[in-house]
């Protein structure tokens, strides 16, 4: 009897029998539907909160703009989106519809399409272009703002004006100097003047901070310096720039009174006015973690806002009358809501202060109506309204820290254990003292570890024992030091406040003291060199599902923390950095010592060279490089890289240099960089990072062992910002 065999379909399966080709679709459809109903099972046990993941959908789409480049990424990305949301809300399985997974789905595709949009629509309607090239111009122009700043030694100022050369108005920021200012050049005032201006900076290099970024959605078409002097046109009127004015009678009334480091810290908080800080003191509070109490934040706008809300609910609660009739928590909250409102507008209504103070009017209405104020989706609430009328700033530390900060405290006190922990009990006050700092160091340890993925993105540096040291200065500012600042000015006007400033200096002497002391401690300071994005946002991925997430699951949240701490522990120093000019270069030696080519201690170029070089040693000229050779107008630098060796020639001037030398000496090196236009007959091995080439890249970073060349130019693409590192 013959056997029947089962036919073969001749191509493109594989030679399995016709049948089970037939079949794979059918168990290919069956296994995505049972993931779909393992999923939509995962969704219903878990009763995760879904507002504010919401939010971080929506925060996720403006991502996507600033991480993709061009115009057509952008709208094919939204298609998409729409596309996705579409089906999901339409599409129905034959059993079952799948009602939670569908949601989640389309909601998910809308936040982000939505945040794609935000952003995409702000940039477009608030985005100045700068200007094209440096330029020596005469400028008409009515002040806006007005920024003091005696540590600098100069005043800025930004103006609005208009330049027959332009052919359209511009916002300017002109920096002045003390010798050539005015109280008469205040917000409002018509002023002419000649000026030297520049195209906002790109990022010096690729893990700087990308000042043209910002000056586009701020408006600014350019910066520049005062050449001359200035012509007052025609004087501020008394209504225009009246808070302004307000606010620079208040720093200066607040340093008069009290000298020294104290009196610019109390003129910080009590007016948002940093400007008079010294530099040591300000670089003290950034190593001993304590930044934040200079900018005024959410701790500054909460205190006034509790504070008036107390004192209003205390103060009213002794007339029963008025109590047995009015609502005090609602009354109280209206008053403490416009304390807060006008401290925000007296200290400058800069844009982290208007999103401290929405945070706290929130939780001042949440409060009048009984609910839980400290809430995730209060939090998720607030972030959203700031982006969707800030986008831009999702991309900023201020906004990536205050938000990281707030999450990691509402979600530490609203777990379980810290929610047994501070439960009230029959106990002395002493013990729950003590229970109560414990709870306020952890808080600090927690913050500080969910911040310091963040500040060693932007920064590059992150004081360690921040912890430590806010125990004690967060009360010490909160309770002692400001509650005295408002007491001493409100004695000022009867002529008394002596007594209340001389406490208020010894408070911000002790809050000085504390910042040194901390900051000045072995290992106070973590440098590292540029993480990357990758890094940090699986920190920040993990972050979120522990905040966010409920139950178990939860736990998952540590896997992308773990390779985010993978990828820091194994970040490497670039071997070759090269600002975008060309004229700053730095090579990392073998034991991490950084080389320069220009040794100029405190310059803008020198610092962002040891930063993205991750050392704290002093840099050391390039000459002392070992077998370096060099004269006036070059140098050629032997690299050893593992096994392989690298020769790297740099310019040193801009002499003219015999063309046939100049090609032999190419021809002999791997890398030439000079921060001239070089000619084509040289010709190097590898790179030839000469003006030409750098117009078009920005600045680098480069890493011989991986053969990698890492430019400011591929994290920028079609943005308007970008119009290469010469601007033009």
């Amino acid at each position: 009897m013959a056997t029947q065999r089962t036919p073969m379909v001749p191509f493109g399966d594989g030679g399995l029998p016709a049948d089970a080709a037939m079949q794979r679709p059918w168990r290919m459809r069956a296994a995505m539907s049972r993931l779909a109903g393992q999923t939509e099972a995962f969704l219903d046990r878990s009763g995760f909160d879904r507002g504010p993941w919401l939010t971080v959908c929506f925060a996720c789409g403006i991502g996507i703009w600033f991480a993709l480049h061009d115009l057509w990424q952008w709208g094919a990305i939204a298609l998409a989106l729409v596309i996705v949301a579409t089906v999901a809300a339409f599409y129905k399985r034959e059993q079952g519809s799948l009602p939670n997974l569908r949601l989640a789905v389309a909601a998910v595709a809308i936040a982000i399409a939505l945040g794609l949009m935000v952003i995409w629509a702000r940039s477009a309607m608030v985005g100045a272009e700068p200007i094209d090239h440096p330029a020596m111009m005469t400028l008409d122009a009515r002040i806006l703002e007005r920024e003091e700043q005696p540590a600098e030694g100069r005043v800025r100022l930004i103006v609005a004006a208009r330049d027959g050369e332009i052919g359209r108005p511009i916002k300017v920021r002109i920096n002045v100097p003390l010798d050539r200012d005015s109280p008469e050049y205040s917000t409002g005032a018509h002023i002419r003047f000649k000026a030297r201006l520049m195209p906002p900076a790109p990022p010096l290099l690729p893990g700087a901070y990308d000042f043209a970024r910002r000056a586009w959605f701020e408006g600014l078409a350019a910066t520049g310096s005062l050449a001359g002097e200035i012509e007052l046109v025609e004087p501020a009127t008394s209504s225009s720039g009246r808070i302004a004015r307000m606010q620079e009678g208040l720093s200066r009334h607040v340093r008069a009174r009290l000298d020294g480091s104290a009196g610019t810290i109390a003129a910080a908080f009590a007016s948002g006015d940093r400007g008079a800080i010294a530099t040591q003191d300000d670089a003290a509070m950034r190593d001993a973690g304590l930044t934040h109490l200079l900018s005024i934040s959410g701790l500054h706008v909460s205190a006034v806002i509790a504070a008036a809300y107390f004192l209003v609910m205390k103060s009213l609660a002794l007339f029963p009358w008025l109590a047995l009739r009015v609502r005090l928590p609602l009354l109280s909250a209206a008053v403490a809501a416009g304390a807060g409102i006008g401290y925000t507008l007296l200290t400058g209504a800069e844009v982290p202060t208007v999103r401290s103070c929405i945070g706290a009017l929130l939780v001042l209405g949440a409060l009048a109506l009984g609910r839980e104020p400290l809430s995730m989706r209060m939090v998720a609430l607030a972030a959203a309204i700031v982006l969707l009328l800030w986008p831009e700033s999702l991309v900023g530390p201020s906004f990536q820290m205050s938000f990281a900060a707030v999450i990691a405290i509402v979600a530490l006190h609203n777990a379980g254990p810290v929610r047994d922990f501070l439960a009230s009990r029959e106990e002395s006050w002493l013990r729950r003292l003590g229970r109560r700092v414990v709870m306020l160091f952890v808080t600090g340890l927690v913050i500080e570890i969910a911040l310091t993925p963040i500040v060693l993105f932007h920064f590059h540096r992150a004081g360690l024992y921040g912890a430590f040291a806010n125990v004690i200065a967060i009360p010490l500012v909160t309770f002692v030091s400001m509650p005295l600042i408002a007491v001493a000015l409100l004695l000022d006007l009867l002529g008394a406040g002596a007594p209340a400033w001389w406490l208020a200096g010894q408070s911000l002497d002790l809050l000085l003291s504390i910042a040194h002391l901390t900051a000045s401690q072995p290992g106070a300071v973590k440098v590292v060199p540029h993480i990357g994005l990758p890094a940090v946002l699986f920190f920040v991925a993990g972050g979120l599902w522990l905040a966010l997430w409920r139950g178990r699951a939860r736990l998952a949240g540590f896997g992308p923390v773990l390779v985010g701490s993978f990828l820091l522990a194994t970040t490497a120093a670039p071997d070759i950095l090269v600002a975008r000019d060309g004229a700053d270069v730095g090579l990392v030696g073998e034991d991490g010592r950084l080389f320069v080519l220009r040794d100029e201690p405190g310059s803008y170029a020198q610092d962002n060279l040891v930063e993205l070089a991750g050392t704290e040693a002093a840099p050391i000229d390039l000459e002392r490089w070992p077998g370096a050779r060099c004269s006036p107008d070059f140098c050629s630098l032997p690299v050893q890289k593992g096994e392989s060796s690298w020769f790297v020639l740099i310019s040193r001037s801009r002499e003219l240099i015999d063309e046939r030398a100049l090609a032999a000496a190419c021809e002999r090196a791997d890398i030439v960089i000079s921060e001239r236009w070089l000619p084509r007959s040289c010709r190097p091995k590898w790179l030839k990072s000469d003006r030409r080439f750098l117009e078009r890249s920005g600045g680098l970073a480069i890493y011989l062992d991986k053969g990698e060349i890492e430019t400011v130019a591929q994290g920028q693409g079609s943005h308007g910002w970008w119009k290469g590192a010469s601007g033009g």
